[in-house]
């Protein structure tokens, strides 16, 4: 196992330095990258929003615009088809999702039925069905009457076609801002998932997506004073709409529409010749400049109004008749908001309302300061991991940080090619990554001490070293990977960024410890010729430790089972801090612009805006400060109305860093996502762990684990920290951890079972975990050292990821040894199980055979 070709070894070192060609890029400034040959590889890791700064927002269409509109176009239609067919009727209206029209002479019902027959022919064919699809449907079950109702199909079919609509406008409105590869795509049924990196407003952004932008140009109604019209009852065909002025004016509209926004072929932000104001110029195209010059034409002299989503803009007399198909829309516009509307004319009107129901902004300030935190606890975990390796393992640790080293490197490597987005939780996991990749090298070079002490020579105790680890080492690696493909399906954002970084670092642990450190430790047996193993500076766990965990597992029962149960009790009484994640809501991050922040002033200045429940507190400097905002009951809407309310009231005083908002529709599915990833994740471990042991280690394995879960719940519970996304990433991540740890156990257990066959299981138990326990402490000391870096100098937005994920590693070591091993004994797997049993065999020495 120890012999490599050179072949072999100049594929290694080729696969080596690739990854390290592809890592390099991210180590030089983007501008002296430019200036490098066309040839050199220049690809960096994308960084996340949380990164780099950029908003986050996903949309829903209103579904109920679509059934509207279209039960409007539909009035329309029969309108005019039976007054084509000369069909009396009366009572045209419509309700819900049912319009209804009774014909007044019966005799004309069958003609009545033919002329509207296009009304429920199929729009388009199923394309799973094979069949076609009907939007509407007819019932004329009553003498007389014909309802026609919208479909469950026709409502799919047309919410389909215009959320491919919206994605269009919405992408066009997105790249007019001139941002850097926005991501606009499609989420589910009737949602848009919008990315914009490095914005620097995206209040603007949502104002822009916001508005529908149908613009129509209707004549004004002046049969009547539009105050009559306000006080009694509008004339038919007319509806009083206001200006956008503040005030608002009232006018009374035609609803006949002359031309609308479709027929727009361009629309620029100018200024009026005359006054210098800012103006928008349009121009249509022949079918709408022809119908524009028409109506124009027809009413010199008259008011024609331009609306835009139901608001008049302006109302301007005809004076002479407009042919040319060109003309200007003027208001009280600034220079930006003519643009912004010149952006939203020639990006098109949207099918349907859009609402925000999740919006995570992050500031530019904040991404830096983020990457600055993520450096330095990448940088002192890696040393702290460097530097303890050496002290335990001296030469062989020095081998095994080289591999450490090769391990980064291609973990930055992969996340460059595949083009992977790096986000804050995602330098957590290569933070993480570092703590761990060291584990495989560990249970290596503890089997191989173990061997070498066993009465094997060198070579041989290194072989078979390697040999004895592999199966360990894939059994806990894929427990690992398992929570984390998991947290990559069912998360979203960072915390998806933190499954890729950590599946990724899971991989190549595999890769440098069974390839390259192999083929380190090969080099230096054919080089040195080492007669002895080399010695390290501190020995952790002495050989021959003996302790007696199993006399003591009722103890840890009871400790165990109880707090287990405080933790639920505390868990249903005093209830645990969620975030807006899984309640809903708004956080808002702020820092002062001079000195330190007013913690009592910001707490008086929002009770006064009546948003509800406002929780003001400092959040790591002086100057900086966590607004948490509760549920509104208004919907998604009002959410959005709380943050302007808050940027209004401090942003004179305050920068804003960080803007979260979660509507109630969302916060329901990530509760619901994150329950459903921690039984998927459980349910795939115990099937894997049944798979590869006997069912007492399965079930054992599992109760450790929500043993863990349960106590990480209570931790929570306790300290009070919130619990969000990338608290249950943690709880996901410490699963795998903990089964990782269980795994190590459990395969010594089941090698010592076949070599000893009568051995009291207690016995067999306590040896397998002492001869385990130097790996066990190891591991854990190593990962400890990486995350104590990260709740030190990794910044507060993910201090309460790192202060789960420590709590967890230190009680998914207790539970290896103190939960998981005496369940075995519960579980008899061995059937003898007497009293006698806890005495050593054959005068303490365990018989082999």
């Amino acid at each position: 196992m120890l012999y490599f070709s050179r072949f072999k070894m100049i594929l290694i070192w080729v696969a080596v330095a690739i990854t390290v060609i592809l890592a390099a890029p991210n180590l030089i400034p983007a501008s002296t990258l430019a200036q490098l040959p066309s040839w050199v590889p220049k690809r960096q890791m994308t960084l996340g929003l949380d990164l780099q700064g950029g908003s986050h927002i996903l949309l829903e269409m209103n579904q109920n615009d679509l059934i509207k509109d279209r039960l409007e176009t539909t009035r329309d239609e029969i309108r005019t088809l039976l007054r084509d067919a000369k069909i009396g009727y009366t009572g045209l209206a419509g309700t819900g999702r049912t319009l209804q029209v009774r014909i007044t002479d019966p005799a004309q019902l069958d003609v009545a039925k033919t002329a509207l027959k296009s009304l429920t022919e199929p729009v388009a064919a199923g394309l799973f069905t094979g069949g076609s699809i009907k939007e509407m449907t007819l019932d004329d079950s009553e003498p007389g009457l014909l309802k026609f109702n919208v479909t469950d199909a026709g409502i799919k079919y047309r919410t389909s076609t215009a959320l491919t609509q919206s994605i269009e406008v919405v992408g066009r409105r997105v790249n007019e801002l001139g941002t850097t590869e926005p991501i606009v795509q499609r989420q589910g049924d009737d949602r848009i998932l919008v990315q914009v990196p490095g914005l620097q407003d995206p209040q603007r952004l949502k104002e822009i997506l916001g508005q529908t932008a149908k613009l129509t140009f209707q004549m004004v109604d002046q049969s009547m004073p539009v105050q009559d019209a306000l006080n009694g009852r509008p004339p038919a065909g007319s509806t009083v709409l206001y200006s956008q002025d503040d005030p608002p004016v009232p006018y009374l509209i035609e609803n006949r529409v002359i031309v609308s926004g479709e027929n727009l072929v361009d629309a620029q932000a100018t200024y009026n010749s005359q006054n210098n104001e800012p103006v928008v110029s349009f121009r249509f195209d022949s079918k709408g400049a022809a119908r524009f010059g028409q109506a124009t034409a027809q009413n010199v002299g008259k008011l024609f109004a331009i609306i835009l989503d139901n608001q008049v803009i302006s109302a301007p007399q005809i004076r002479e008749a407009i042919l040319g198909g060109t003309g200007q829309i003027s208001g009280n516009f600034t220079a930006q908001s003519a643009n912004d509307l010149a952006v939203l004319l020639r990006a098109g009107a949207l099918p349907a309302t859009l609402t925000v129901i999740e919006e995570r902004t992050v500031g530019p300030g904040l991404g830096q300061d983020s990457i600055h935190a993520g450096k330095v606890a990448g940088i002192i975990g890696s040393i702290l991991v460097v530097v303890f390796m050496f002290v335990a393992y001296g030469f062989l640790g020095f081998l095994a940080n080289i591999a450490l080293a090769v391990h980064v490197a291609m973990i930055v490597g992969l996340l460059s090619l595949l083009g992977a987005t790096l986000t804050l939780p995602g330098i957590a996991g290569i933070v993480l990554t570092i703590g761990m990749a060291v584990d495989s090298n560990v249970l290596i070079y503890e089997r191989i001490r173990e061997e070498r002490r066993a009465g094997r020579s060198v070579i041989q105790a290194i072989d078979t070293g390697f040999s004895k680890a592999l199966a360990t080492i894939v059994d806990s690696n894929v427990t690992s990977l398992i929570a984390t493909v998991v947290l990559f399906y069912l998360g979203t954002g960072p915390v998806k960024g933190f499954a890729i970084t950590y599946a990724i670092g899971i991989l190549t642990t595999v890769f440098t410890a069974f390839t390259f450190t192999r083929m380190l430790v090969s080099i230096w047996l054919r080089r040195a010729r080492p007669k002895e193993m080399p010695r390290a500076p501190v020995t952790f766990v002495p050989p021959g430790t003996k302790i007696p965990f199993m006399g003591i597992r009722r103890w840890t029962f009871t400790l165990s089972s109880a707090l287990s149960i405080l933790s639920v009790v505390l868990f249903m009484t005093v209830g645990i801090n969620y975030g807006i994640d899984f309640k809903g809501g708004s956080l808002i991050e702020v820092q002062a612009k001079g000195g330190n922040a007013d913690l009592a002033d910001i707490r008086g200045r929002l009770s006064s805006l009546n948003i509800g429940e406002v929780q003001v507190q400092q959040f790591g400097a002086p100057n900086d400060v966590l607004i948490r905002v509760g549920t509104q009951d208004g919907g998604e809407n009002a959410e959005q109305t709380v943050i302007d309310k808050v940027r209004g009231e401090l942003q004179d005083n305050y920068d804003f860093r960080r803007v979260e908002v979660v509507g109630p529709t969302v916060s329901g599915e990530l509760a619901k996502q994150g329950t459903i990833a921690m039984l998927i994740a459980l349910l795939g471990i115990l099937v894997y762990v049944w798979f590869r042991f006997e069912w007492q280690f399965a079930v054992g394995a599992i109760v450790a684990t929500v043993h863990d879960v349960v106590m990480t719940i209570g931790f929570f519970v306790i300290t009070g920290l919130e619990f969000n996304q990338s608290s249950l990433a943690a709880i996901l991540t410490i699963i795998g951890y903990s089964l990782n740890d269980t795994i190590v156990v459990y395969d010594r257990v089941r090698e010592d079972l076949r070599k000893y066959k009568r051995m009291p299981l207690p016995q067999l138990l306590n040896n397998a975990i002492n001869e385990t326990l130097s790996r066990t402490t190891l591991t854990s000391v190593t990962t400890i050292l990486a995350l104590l870096a990260l709740v030190l100098f990794g910044g507060e937005v993910i201090r309460s990821f790192t202060m789960a994920m420590l709590f967890g590693v230190v009680f998914g070591t207790y539970s290896s040894i103190f939960i998981a091993a005496p369940l075995l004994i519960l579980f008899k797997l061995r059937p003898q199980t007497t009293a006698d049993e806890e005495k050593p065999v054959s005068g303490g020495k365990a018989v082999a055979t």
